[in-house]
Formats: C-alpha cells, structure tokens, sequence
C-alpha cells in the first residue's frame, strides 16, 4: 500500500510573500508569530491531523530588490521581522510527539586556523 506524506510549510513571521490579493492574513494566523503558545498550538493541531511534518523557512537578510530598496519588503513585511526557527522546534517537539521538524537556518561563521586550545574557546 502506498503512503502520502503530508508535511505543513509555515515561516515564522508576520507573513510569507504573497500580494494583497490572496485574502486577508486569518484571525488566528501570524499576528501572533512571536507567541511560543501559537506554535505549540500548530504543532499539536498538524499531529492531530496526523500530519508527518511540519517544514519552517528562514532567510537571511531583507529583500531589497525591488525598486533597488529594502522598503517595500519592510512596509509590507515580507518575511520581515522573522524568529529564528530553531527556537521554536523544541517547545513543538516537547508538545508532540510523532511530528517532525525540518527548518533551513542561516549560519554565520568564521574559518580559523588556531592550536586546540585556541579552538576550544572560540567553541564555548
């Protein structure tokens, strides 16, 4: 017998790309992005579900293409303010308990070439 997966994609801001075509942001949707109680609420919502998976995007920087500024993406929120989305998979993963958890993050570093006990405290 075949399986379907069924796996959610959300963002962890105000809102993702969309126009203001699309309809208006729901009542219970992102106006409450920076609330842990609405993740953990969608978490246990998509595993009663009986969704696989729960997919939460993140980006690094501010969109400023358009009109060669970042203004229109700040005015109109596109993915701006954002909340890390590994922050939020363990207070989700706690709540559940067969949903799992995909994000991409952006991870800023340095190559150093040090002895290893240098090594140790850029690692602390």
């Amino acid at each position: 017998m075949r399986q379907i997966r069924l796996n959610a994609f959300d963002m962890a801001c105000v809102g993702h790309i969309r126009s203001t075509g699309c309809g208006p942001i729901r009542a219970t949707g992102h106006p409450r992005y920076t609330s842990l109680d609405h993740w953990v609420a969608l978490a246990r919502l998509l595993e009663r579900g009986l969704f696989d998976g729960l997919f939460l995007a993140d980006i690094l920087g501010v969109y400023d293409v358009y009109q060669d500024s970042p203004d229109p993406s700040l005015r109109a929120a596109v993915q701006i303010p954002l909340i890390d989305p590994l922050a939020l998979v363990p207070a989700m993963a706690h709540a559940t308990a067969h949903l799992g958890f995909g994000v991409t993050c952006n991870l800023a570093y340095e190559t150093r070439s040090c002895s290893p006990a240098a090594w140790r405290r850029w690692t602390i």
